[in-house]
């Protein structure tokens, strides 16, 4: 028997399935026509540049998976299709790939001739891989990104039209050896599976092959290290299993186990698998491989794409799912937010202090209206209020400055809740990790005291605003006022602008918005329907400013979710590349 046998007809092309006239017709096709297949490098370009920039922002069920799952579509789109597409005339990549100690680096050595990648005992033998071409064929392979991350070597003995590339182990006891050669098979337009006859029942060499048969890599076979008397027996238990996996058409070389050696195998052990090469490298033949790869590639990408497109709409649907129980959680603390300001909490404690202070026999504020309802007091000592009333205004602001953060406090601790708490949406963690914690306290005491001031310094807006409209010609039951109650209402208000200021004015309102009841009635009395309108005004500024705050927290918590990849139509940009795709091939 000679010592290598084909199981398959080495004169066939090798393929993962039987070739059918549309992979012949595309392979025709592709090859033959620059401006389709300009048009496919550029839909398969933007197709790449697409997958590589969709993220998975949420942890959720199927992320892991659909991580694994795209980063193996951007391999095979870069490393495959990419550089095919873009020098269809480039030799064909037959990556020789298989387990620790199969024998791959000996092969290799072997069908070249001569010791280019490191063999022997010690594993991993490989540990930087060996791409071995013809020099003839050094311009056309010159940009394939493979180059980057292996050792090239040019040798005459390889047939122009293929090049051959030693893989690091698939089960390397090296992460980094495991991620090269999973890589590398993705750069594949032909592999050379290499196994033994002690280890081709192994589940890992399988799973990989079935990835291959999936996605329309064409593929041969090598059954290393066969005894003699066991080979009926584990070559038609391996021919069974091809079968199993659709890989009834692919070439299958024997190689008998030939003992202890060192160095290359005898020329006679690997001579029909470099006859199998030599005919491979025939322009026909390596196009049709190439053409049958590629046709397998692009039809395979169609339920990837499909699969990460789900994955990004899974995104897209939690995020909004997150956003609504987010929505959900903020209606209570707003609402608390806003009871608490309406009920005068903001003025408890120092402010009220203040006011106490300022109301006193003899201080700013005492004593203004006469017991008969005048007013008394000059402007020089309203100049003297005006001074007076600094302290109010610098408690006020502290006052609101805090009731401000409590609500922020508050609310993200309520939002937190709902993001982890039970009940949370799938995918609320991912949320709650995003949440700039140590930003969140900078951020919402610089806005709170932002808010204060900028709520403060709207006092005497509003005094102004208040006094410039005209006394109501009717009361509020809509009786028409006299005259002279009309006029004398202005006279007061002017009066009670010179002898309080325009800053003292502010002050009682402000104190009066913030809850002390006191100072609303003061400015009623000096003011009358202005001084109300003031009050209130200021009041329901007060009240949207903590409802603005409130809601700050819920941006914050909801950062997270502006990402472009939870965008509702998110998916929408990989199915309209797919579609290109889909209209090209």
């Amino acid at each position: 028997m000679d010592p290598v046998s084909a199981q398959a007809d080495p004169q066939s092309a090798p393929s993962a399935r039987p070739a059918s006239s549309a992979h012949e017709a595309l392979a025709r096709d592709v090859l033959a026509r620059p401006l389709a297949a300009q048009s496919l490098l550029d839909a398969v370009r933007d197709l790449h540049r697409d997958v590589a920039a969709t993220t998975f922002p949420l942890d959720l069920s199927d992320t892991e998976a659909a991580a694994a799952s795209r980063a193996r579509l951007v391999d095979q789109l870069a490393e495959h299709l990419v550089p095919r597409l873009t020098e269809l005339s480039a030799p064909a990549v037959v990556v020789v790939s298989g387990s620790t100690g199969a024998g791959k680096s000996t092969l290799v050595n072997s069908l070249v001739g001569r010791e280019v990648s490191a063999a022997g005992v010690l594993r991993p033998t490989t540990r930087r891989p060996v791409l071995v071409h013809n020099p003839l064929d050094v311009e056309l392979l010159s940009h394939h990104p493979v180059l980057e991350s292996v050792e090239v070597v040019a040798d005459e003995s390889v047939p122009r039209g293929i090049a051959l590339l030693d893989a690091p182990d698939l089960d390397s006891v090296l992460e980094s050896n495991r991620l090269s050669a999973h890589r590398l098979l993705e750069a594949a337009d032909l592999w050379l599976f290499v196994t033994t006859a002690a280890r081709y029942g192994d589940a890992l060499p399988w799973q990989v092959l079935q990835a291959a048969v999936d996605r329309g890599t064409s593929i041969a076979m090598v059954l290393n290290r066969v005894p003699p008397a066991s080979l009926p027996t584990v070559r038609g238990d391996l021919l069974e299993r091809l079968r199993g996996h659709g890989l009834q058409g692919s070439p299958l070389f024997v190689v008998p186990d030939v003992g202890p050696h060192e160095g290359l195998l005898a020329s006679a052990v690997v001579a029909p698998i470099q006859r199998w090469l030599q005919m491979l490298a025939g322009p026909d033949r390596a196009r049709t491989v190439i053409g049958r790869t590629l046709r397998g590639s692009l039809s395979a990408l169609r339920p990837w794409v499909d699969e990460l497109a789900e994955a990004v709409q899974h995104q897209a649907d939690a995020a909004g799912r997150i956003a609504d129980a987010l929505d959900d959680a903020l209606v209570e603390p707003t609402a608390q937010a806003v009871a608490s300001v309406r009920g005068g909490a903001v003025a408890d404690g120092a402010v009220r202090a203040r006011w106490a202070e300022l109301t006193t026999p003899g201080a700013a504020f005492a004593g203004i209206p006469r017991p008969s309802g005048r007013l008394r007091g000059s402007a020089r000592a309203g100049r003297a209020r005006a001074v007076a009333v600094e302290p109010l205004l610098a408690d006020l602001a502290r006052a609101v400055t805090s009731a401000m953060g409590a609500a922020g406090t508050h609310t993200e601790r309520v939002l937190r809740a709902r993001l982890v708490g039970p009940g949370a949406p799938e995918g609320g963690a991912s949320v709650d990790a995003a949440w700039p914690s140590g930003d969140s306290v900078q951020v919402r005491t610089t806005a709170a005291e932002q808010t204060a001031r900028a709520w403060v310094a709207q006092g005497p807006r509003a005094v102004r605003a208040a006094l410039a409209v005209p006394p109501p010609t009717t009361t509020p039951e809509g009786d028409v006022r006299r005259g002279r109650d009309v006029t004398r209402e202005a006279r007061r208000r002017a009066k009670a602008e010179k002898i309080l200021t325009t800053e003292g004015l502010a002050a009682i309102a402000l104190a009066g918005a913030a809850g002390v009841v006191p100072a609303r009635e003061l400015l009623a009395d000096v003011l009358g329907a202005a001084g109300s309108q003031a009050v209130e005004e200021l009041s329901s500024e007060l009240v949207d400013r903590v409802e603005a705050q409130v809601a700050l927290e819920r941006a914050q918590a909801g950062a997270a979710l502006d990402d472009p990849d939870l965008a509702d139509d998110a998916a929408s940009r990989l199915r309209l590349r797919l579609a290109v795709l889909k209209g090209l091939t």
